[in-house]
């Protein structure tokens, strides 16, 4: 119960909202299900904070099982007191629980161990106590065999003193919160500054900043120069004041003769031991605090590459550009069924030019083609004024879009496409990836690794298992909240969907290669692996466009059809009137008239399942995707030689990162707004202004042939 009265009290919930809602998590459900179909035991806690309630609850538990784990450590040392219990009791976090348990770590031999090892503890006890005795005297006391001058005894004193002191939790305390909120991080170049690839990290040769305000982007840059070779990084503090902060804590009398032994022991112990354990300690939590940064934008932003609004009812032709090896080209239909495919060989070293804009030409006019898709990779570019020039010459439909290939290669090589594709080419596999990704980015997005699609930042210098952690909850959010048709999905999508693994997925599709397509929700419980929690986890999110059961296609959950059923028969309709659109149009506006609170008190239901059933059937087959404008299709190319200062166009955000926002704006490269250049008002982060796929206008502000970059603005003010 303490674990839920913290929860309730950081997360300013009720304690009896999260009670509920941990034993939903206990007894296996996903986040997905409790939040769309269990709002009255939660109170209607969103998907954002349920994860951070179920985060923080791992944590919580794990900082209870630890702190179990060192009380019986510590006992079984015949250590452990009341004092120490009561701070391991109230110990809030894992850094405060290991200082406390730091004392009594088993040590390889250290100075102080040596110095206990020959019996001169109680001497350091005696120049703690910090009497008017005469310190050389006390140490005659303990000379023996193994210690044969004063000078030997004193100093095995002050190390076992020093190691206290560097261990003691409260001065950690005090001595970490000063190193960060008053040290620096000095960055400098290392020998190998000639190394071309160091030049990417110049900007850190000499550079000097704040620890507790470095940005989380540049802690990444820092660590990745220094893991190359390229930099050497540093905390540099004012030791004389920390010296001076430890001596206010530990001599109490300076008049004492032991006070200079006491002061000998704080400035070794600060320098040999409690520095470097510090700067370790901070440069983690700062690595981590920028870890954390990185995976969280790197969530968003996949969060909106996965939820761009499909590109419906057109045909495509996917391509996949090349240079020696040739553009491989694909056509498809309006559901990503491939239907022809080729190369072409456009540029070096064959330059076969006239013959390319033949063969597509041809392909666009047999197979009704009017939308063209080109990868952005090499000869991407050229490809691009070779499309123009088709579309200008021949064929006045179409419409070009350049998008981004990132992960193209990676599904290409994978087993998933191996399936689909046994007698395609690996590129030509990547060309059909092109091709359906406009068509439905989420469907086609997911058979790949979402690190793989490029919208992060410094994604591969961060903890993988807490980017994979994060990223997977990401993509099993969106898949569930536009749901799955459960007769056309791919395994790769259906995994995603709640409570479904890999595994059950694949049986899935099994089943339906065996006994043909699923008539009802219902009949996937046939489906081996499939027990009763799997099906109530997952049947609300999967859709059956056409079957003998309406409600199949709408986001109503099996276990409240009858609850559906009787809020239809308040407005006179049935659950078969939502197939007919005629029909379907007066129920809408019926349905818009209800009271949900007054229905619930009705019918004995609670208000929010009523509430979204009413949404849900008034909207069978919904994809909120479609509410969220399309892509930017172009016609004519744009070179980089073209741009002016001044210049006014629409582009789409390709990637957000914590400086600004990279825009593609059809030249081949994106332009950066930096952060300073995204609002006329102050911008806190990039993601509160911009998310990917947005589609802009934004005005050149300068233009670098050399270093082939683009500087744009969005401001209205100049």
């Amino acid at each position: 119960m303490e674990i839920i009265r913290q929860l309730a009290a950081e997360l300013q919930l009720q304690p009896d909202q999260v009670e509920r809602t941990v034993k939903l998590l206990d007894e296996g459900s996903t986040i997905p299900f409790i939040a769309r179909y269990r709002k009255e035991a939660t109170g209607e806690l969103d998907e954002t904070v349920l994860r951070k309630l179920a985060e923080r609850l791992d944590y919580l538990r794990s900082l209870a099982s630890r702190k179990a784990e060192v009380r019986r450590l510590i006992e079984a040392q015949e250590r452990l007191t009341t004092e120490i219990s009561k701070a391991i009791e109230a110990a809030s976090t894992l850094q405060e629980l290991e200082d406390i348990y730091r004392p009594f770590r088993p040590k390889r031999k250290t100075r102080a161990s040596l110095a206990k090892e020959k019996g001169l503890e109680p001497l350091a006890d005696l120049l703690l106590a910090q009497g008017q005795e005469d310190p050389r005297l006390l140490a005659q006391r303990f000379l023996n065999e193994e210690v044969t001058s004063t000078e030997e005894a004193l100093q095995g004193a002050q190390d076992i003193l020093a190691e206290r002191f560097a261990d003691d939790p409260a001065l950690r305390a005090k001595i970490r919160t000063f190193t960060y909120n008053t040290g620096l991080i000095i960055t400098e170049n290392s020998d190998a500054e000639d190394n071309p690839e160091a030049q990417e990290f110049h900007l850190y040769f000499d550079h000097c900043e704040d620890a507790a305000k470095i940005p989380p982007h540049r802690i990444l840059a820092v660590n990745r120069g220094e893991r190359l070779g390229f930099l050497k990084v540093r905390i540099q503090v004012d030791a004389a004041r920390v010296h001076s902060l430890l001596a206010g804590e530990i001599i109490k009398d300076s008049s004492s003769p032991a006070s200079p032994h006491l002061q000998a022991a704080i400035e070794d112990g600060y320098a040999r031991l409690l520095a470097p354990s510090l700067e370790r300690e901070i440069r983690n939590a700062l690595t981590e605090r920028a870890e954390k940064q990185a995976i969280a934008i790197f969530a968003q932003n996949l969060h909106n590459l996965l939820m761009q609004s499909p590109v419906r009812g057109r045909r495509v032709l996917g391509i996949d550009p090349a240079y020696r090896t040739g553009c491989k080209v694909v056509a498809v239909d309006e559901f990503g069924k491939l239907l022809e495919y080729t190369t072409i060989y456009p540029h070096e070293p064959q330059k076969r030019w006239d013959e390319a804009l033949s063969t597509l030409a041809s392909l666009v006019n047999k197979h009704g083609i009017t939308l063209i898709t080109i990868g952005n990779g090499t000869a991407s570019r050229e490809t691009e004024q070779l499309v123009a020039e088709l579309i200008k010459a021949s064929c006045p439909q179409a419409q070009y879009l350049v998008v981004n290939e990132a992960g193209a290669s990676v599904y290409s090589a994978s087993e998933l496409a191996r399936e689909e594709f046994p007698d395609l080419d690996v590129s030509m596999r990547g060309a059909v990836s092109i091709a359906r990704r406009v068509q439905d980015p989420l469907a086609e997005l997911v058979k790949i690794e979402p690190k793989s699609l490029g919208v992060g930042q410094y994604q591969h210098d961060v903890n993988q298992k807490e980017l994979g952690r994060a990223l997977d909850a990401v993509v099993e959010s969106c898949v569930n909240h536009v749901g799955v048709n459960l007769n056309t999905a791919s395994s790769a999508l259906l995994r995603y969907v709640s409570d479904l693994s890999a595994k059950t997925a694949q049986a899935i599709v099994e089943h339906r290669e065996a006994n043909g397509i699923f008539q009802t929700r219902a009949q996937l419980k046939q489906v081996k692996g499939i027990g009763p929690k799997t099906f109530e986890q997952a049947a609300g999110f999967l859709r059956l466009g056409e079957g003998p059961e309406p409600l199949d296609n709408t986001a109503v959950h099996p276990e409240s059809y009858p609850l559906a059923r009787q809020i239809l028969a308040l407005i006179g309709s049935r659950a078969e009137d939502l197939q007919d659109n005629a029909a379907l149009r007066q129920i809408r506006e019926k349905l818009n008239k209800l009271d949900p609170i007054k229905v619930a008190e009705s019918l004995g239901a609670g208000v929010p399942t009523v509430r979204d059933i009413i949404a849900s059937l008034g909207q069978p087959g919904r994809d909120p995707r479609d509410e969220l404008p399309p892509p930017l299709f172009r016609a004519d190319v744009l070179s980089l030689d073209d741009l002016r200062a001044g210049m006014v166009l629409q582009g789409t955000v390709q990637n957000v990162v914590d400086f600004g926002a990279f825009v593609d704006i059809g030249v081949g490269k994106a332009g950066l707004v930096h952060i300073s250049q995204l609002s006329d008002d102050y911008v806190r982060h990039p993601t509160d202004v911009v998310q990917v796929g947005d589609i802009v206008t934004v005005r050149v502000l300068a233009v670098d042939p050399k270093l082939q970059r683009i500087s744009l603005t969005m401001k209205t003010q100049v």
